[in-house]
């Protein structure tokens, strides 16, 4: 073959898919797997290349320039140093076995596992994750935490997140220990805090910050565990508002909210609004979930009002008679702690960090000080909190027992106190909706033409002969109407008998608060009539009632009482009316303001 270019990976090629060497007694009686059977050098597992053996010969032990006394690197130096020197390294020698290590590094694996591992490496960073043994993937992970191949650390970050994202299907394992370590990373480089968007600690740490806000209105002292009331953060990463100290100065113990039972623990009316965003906390957060209740459904307002009410009593008693808020004390308590970042992991800084403070959110901050990390954050605020779901299940029980709602809970324990807050805001509640509630006026029609017909026979039974002489009384129109609807006399043509009627006012008596009176039909025409002949009234009824006109009563003449002037009066205009022109009032006998044009009508002709 002298004189040509031989391609030897070609050639393999072309030996490997040769059927005649397949066949061949050499290599058919054995169980192959989907290896190459003509190999490189490289590829042989006995071949190791020679920037393994130079990797190995890093020294755990250090000689010091200047005849200093060395010192042993410890496994992490000595892992980065090794991980610096493959950084660019790739091998092409795929390991079937299994490689096990609890902190696996270079120093745990045989030559083969080592080629194996650079040669899986190989396929990850050109996008192909590939199922291995999972010492392999975590020895990945700590080459990314400790910068091994990533251009800066956002590109760090991302290349973190992408194989979490891709390996996770193959090992779930490892969500533990990579989550924390994620977190880590942003706070570690100073990145942006968006990025642990999804992090199951700042997600809690949001949460209770919106509970916070929720209940703030009623417990100002919220403001201080908040951070609300310090400085701006000195670090873009950390919440606007948040102070960048890992240390907040003691806030004085501000006073308690009112508590006093005359004053209501929430406005009546109620603010729907706002009792729906107490309850969409306690709904969240407490271990007895109001909106599942039965008595919710059945009683939504009722319910909704009273627990949140409750809440908002038991912030203010908390303030008062303990040493930390109702929000503090069922969250967890607010420490500042040492933290080791990329616990867990194989970790090693080259220099010592420098001194930085990371606010993650106003209640969750980072402070490095020489190196050393601490913590700020509320500690045991982890799942629903058991106090706030004592709370509105005793709220539940005792309101259903108000309101004689079935079926009962079984009874919780519950301190005096705060069965006496729940009683009151119960009864504060039910006293509120009585005081409030529609007025239901409900009228039978069936039963006002029997009125009228009884009203028409009374007046009948009271006319004097005199006025009997004067002619018959006009039948009402209930009885007008009734005649005509039960069939009218008909004429001898056959129509319906005619006779002019005039309309007869309704009955004052049994009218609803605020309702006008249905005033008679032209009751001018009839005062008129009655002026034409000289007027009902005497001398003293007109001056009496034309005082009341003008708004100054005169006193009734000596004599005579006014209260029997005044039914007098009444009894005269009646007719004319056909309802009561005077009644007493706080302020005593005064005219019915409908009618006061007809009675000036009448008197003033």
């Amino acid at each position: 073959m002298a004189g040509h270019d031989v391609d030897i990976h070609e050639l393999i090629a072309r030996l490997n898919a040769n059927e005649r060497i397949r066949q061949s007694a050499h290599f058919s009686c054995g169980v192959y797997r989907d290896e190459p059977i003509v190999r490189t050098g490289r590829q042989m597992a006995t071949y190791l290349p020679d920037r393994y053996r130079k990797m190995r010969a890093i020294s755990r032990w250090q000689d010091q320039p200047g005849g200093a006394r060395g010192r042993w690197l410890s496994e992490a130096e000595l892992f980065y140093r090794q991980a610096r020197y493959m950084e660019d390294f790739e091998d092409d020698c795929p390991y079937r076995g299994n490689f096990v290590s609890y902190y696996p590094t270079y120093n745990n694996m045989s030559d083969r596992q080592l080629r194996g591992y650079f040669t899986w490496r190989a396929a990850v960073r050109r996008g192909e994750v590939a199922q291995t043994s999972t010492s392999f993937a975590y020895v990945y992970l700590y080459e990314l935490i400790n910068g091994i191949g990533v251009a800066d650390p956002l590109d760090g970050y991302r290349k973190l997140r992408a194989f979490w994202d891709a390996y996770r299907a193959f090992a779930p394992e490892i969500d533990r220990n990579v989550r924390t370590w994620l977190h880590d990373y942003v706070i570690y480089h100073g990145l942006d805090a968006e990025l642990l968007a999804d992090d199951p600690v700042r997600t809690l740490d949001l949460e209770l910050i919106a509970i916070a806000r929720t209940f703030m209105p009623f417990d100002p002292a919220l403001a201080t565990w908040l951070g609300l009331d310090e400085g701006p953060a000195s670090h873009t990463g950390g919440a606007v508002g948040v102070p960048p100290t890992g240390t907040r100065p003691p806030a004085a113990r501000p006073a308690p909210c009112a508590e006093r039972s005359t004053e209501r623990a929430l406005p009546l009316p109620p603010d729907a609004a706002g009792e729906e965003r107490i309850l969409d906390a306690i709904e969240r957060h407490a271990s007895y979930r109001p909106r599942s209740s039965r008595l919710y459904h059945a009683h939504p307002d009722d319910l909704r009002h009273v627990t949140a009410a409750v809440f908002v009593r038991m912030l203010a008693y908390y303030r008062k008679h303990r040493s930390r808020g109702l929000v503090e004390s069922s969250f967890g308590e607010e420490a500042e702690m040492g933290y080791t970042m990329f616990g867990s992991a194989v970790f090693y800084e080259e220099h010592a960090h420098a001194d930085a403070d990371y606010a993650l959110d106003p209640i969750h901050r980072y402070r490095c000080r020489r190196g050393l990390w601490t913590c700020r954050r509320i500690y045991g605020g982890q799942g629903r909190s058991k106090a706030w779901g004592e709370i509105a299940r005793a709220t539940d029980y005792r309101l259903r027992a108000a309101l004689s709602f079935e079926p009962q809970l079984k009874e919780p324990k519950c301190p005096k106190y705060l069965a006496k807050i729940i009683d009151r805001e119960i009864a504060s509640w039910l006293d509120w909706k009585r005081a409030h509630a529609p007025r239901v006026i409900d009228i039978d029609l069936s039963k006002l033409s029997g009125i009228r017909s009884a009203a028409a026979e009374t007046r009948e039974a009271l006319l004097i002969d005199e006025e009997r002489d004067e002619g018959p009384v006009e039948a009402s129109p209930t009885a007008r109407g009734e005649a005509k609807g039960a069939g009218a006399p008909l004429s001898a043509s056959g129509g319906t008998a005619l006779r002019e009627t005039q309309p007869s006012p309704p009955v004052r008596a049994g009218l609803a608060d605020g309702e006008a009176p249905v005033r008679a039909a032209a009751p001018a025409q009839a005062a008129a009539r009655q002026t034409a002949t000289g007027g009902p009234l005497t001398a003293e009824e007109t001056a009496y009632i034309a005082a009341l006109l003008e708004g100054k009563p005169e006193k009734a003449p000596a004599g005579a009482s006014e209260d029997l002037m005044v039914d007098t009066i009444n009894e005269k205009l009646f007719d004319l009316l056909g309802d009561t022109a005077i009644e007493f009032g706080a302020a005593g006998p005064c005219l019915i303001e409908d009618y006061r044009d007809d009675i000036r009508e009448l008197i003033c002709p």
